[in-house]
């Protein structure tokens, strides 16, 4: 299954490049949202290195989710897709 980086997690004067906010489709409800609970993520950079993570919470009652991956990603993460095993 595949979703959406939206976001970097971020306040308003910080931002965590470790932390993404996931949109995946035909998700639009919090209680749908939570059984992607503690999957593993995948986002692929274009020179095909993996960089793993893990989905940790929802994020607001849209049915989006949080994710915190092992290490920051880079700004041209937003808006590309990754892949939720």
């Amino acid at each position: 299954m595949e979703a959406i980086i939206i976001n970097f997690r971020r306040g308003r004067h910080t931002q965590k490049p470790s932390h993404a906010i996931l949109e995946v489709p035909k998700v639009e409800t919090k209680k749908d949202s939570a059984k992607f609970l503690n999957k593993n993520v995948f986002w692929t950079s274009p020179a095909g290195k993996k960089i793993t993570g893990k989905i940790s919470a929802s994020h607001g009652n849209k049915g989006l989710v949080r994710s915190i991956f092992e290490k920051g990603l880079p700004g041209q993460a937003r808006n590309t897709e990754v892949e939720i095993k």
